[in-house]
């Protein structure tokens, strides 16, 4: 079984919780999420199945669109409305204050990572440090805020749209548009709303997905790389792109742009996986070969 499952996670799960039950149900080991969301985050969750699974980078590299609900006047450790408060305070914004605060974070930011996260340093998940009460320094990050639309302004809690790039905490996001504010800030709600071309409205629940019914939900790897050109491939050049050799005729590659990720398929409709020209030749860059 190889394809990709657009999931509609539920809050209360993890995303390695997922992982867990499409493995059963697929009756599959290889199988991978594409981008964590927390427990009490909901949304579209890609998952991807045997073969698929090598396509994890490429689609957690896209953007993503969240719905959020921010609450003001309460910070906690976690930055969300799980954790401990350490802060609590009364709001006196109005709807104009805090709607200007929250769109200065469009464009290139730099943002950093809460300490309840599943990033490593030194080897060490922060999470594990912060369940010791152990808080380090994080390193800023350059992340990318493309679009925040507000959707409703009702003080203490504010809800919004955020389009922004991978890595991204809309934790953080949360926590520095309250310290702008100077009273504080928490994420209270958070919905994925998409991720590159997978979309909620497209999306099946997790508890829906069944061994009867899971073929009707896969995605076929070639459909979530359509933002790639496709290129078809006489059939009998197959076995030197299968066995990695770079090919350098010009007749067969000759209308391929260079430095540029194609679709590639042998002959017709035979998908074989993902290849890019270079000056001294095509070769594949991911093969793609389903069982």
């Amino acid at each position: 079984m190889d394809g990709i499952l657009n999931i509609n996670k539920p809050v209360g799960m993890s995303s390695f919780d997922v992982v867990r039950k499409v493995k059963k149900i697929s009756d599959t080991k290889k199988v991978g999420h594409t981008g964590t969301l927390d427990p009490e985050a909901s949304g579209v969750l890609p998952i991807c199945i045997g073969a698929a699974t090598k396509l994890v980078d490429y689609i957690m590299s896209d953007y993503k669109i969240y719905k959020v609900e921010l609450m003001l006047g309460m910070v906690t450790d976690t930055y969300d409305r799980e954790g401990t408060v350490v802060k609590n305070c009364e709001v006196y914004l109005s709807e104009n204050e805090a709607a200007y605060a929250i769109k200065s974070f469009e464009g290139s930011i730099k943002q950093i990572p809460p300490m309840y996260s599943a990033l490593k340093v030194n080897g060490k998940r922060l999470y594990s440090l912060a369940r010791q009460g152990i808080e380090i320094e994080r390193k800023p990050r350059d992340v990318n805020i493309y679009n925040i639309d507000i959707i409703d302004v009702s003080i203490p809690k504010i809800t919004f749209m955020v389009k922004c790039s991978k890595g991204t905490y809309i934790r953080s996001l949360c926590y520095d548009i309250g310290e702008k504010l100077k009273c504080g800030g928490s994420m209270w709600n958070l919905k994925r709303i998409e991720t590159g071309n997978f979309r909620i409205e497209d999306s099946i629940k997790l508890d829906d997905l069944t061994k009867e019914n899971i073929s009707n939900y896969l995605i076929p790897m070639d459909r979530v790389l359509m933002d790639y050109p496709e290129i078809h491939i006489d059939s009998k050049y197959e076995k030197l792109l299968i066995n990695g050799v770079e090919m350098n005729n010009l007749f067969v590659i000759g209308d391929i742009q260079k430095n540029k990720l194609y679709r590639v398929y042998i002959g017709k409709d035979k998908f074989i996986g993902i290849g890019m020209r270079r000056d001294s030749g095509f070769k594949m860059t991911k093969l793609l070969l389903q069982r």
